[in-house]
């Protein structure tokens, strides 16, 4: 099984669809998923709920989905300075699970291991 893919959008195809859940890696702006998260921006889909320790800041990281309303809901540890976030977040256009970071980590691996009720 070949898994090399010449560019993100590749590697995510036929994955991605409106309303799932996407788990996404980095804190802060280190360590991103930059690539990946372009490919789901240009894909259109719509209804996302993101799981990450925060939500970048404007304009990087997953503040490039909220600038494109793709975002419907994030459960994360820390939102920082992303303006859109608080803005959709007060205006009611944003879900939000805060979850301390340590929780959210359990809260991962326990999912990755099969535990459900975690």
């Amino acid at each position: 099984m070949n898994k090399l893919f010449p560019d993100a959008a590749s590697a995510l195809e036929g994955l991605l669809k409106n309303d799932i859940l996407i788990a996404s890696g980095g804190f802060g702006l280190c360590g991103l998923p930059e690539r990946l998260l372009d490919a789901v921006r240009d894909s259109g889909v719509t209804g996302l709920t993101f799981v990450s320790n925060n939500a970048g800041i404007d304009g990087e990281g997953i503040g490039k989905l909220l600038r494109t309303k793709q975002v419907k809901k994030m459960i994360s540890s820390y939102v920082g300075e992303n303006k859109e976030f608080e803005r959709q977040y007060l205006a009611g256009e944003l879900e939000v699970e805060f979850c301390p970071q340590g929780t959210l980590a359990e809260r991962m691996r326990a999912g990755g291991a099969g535990i459900p009720g975690f």
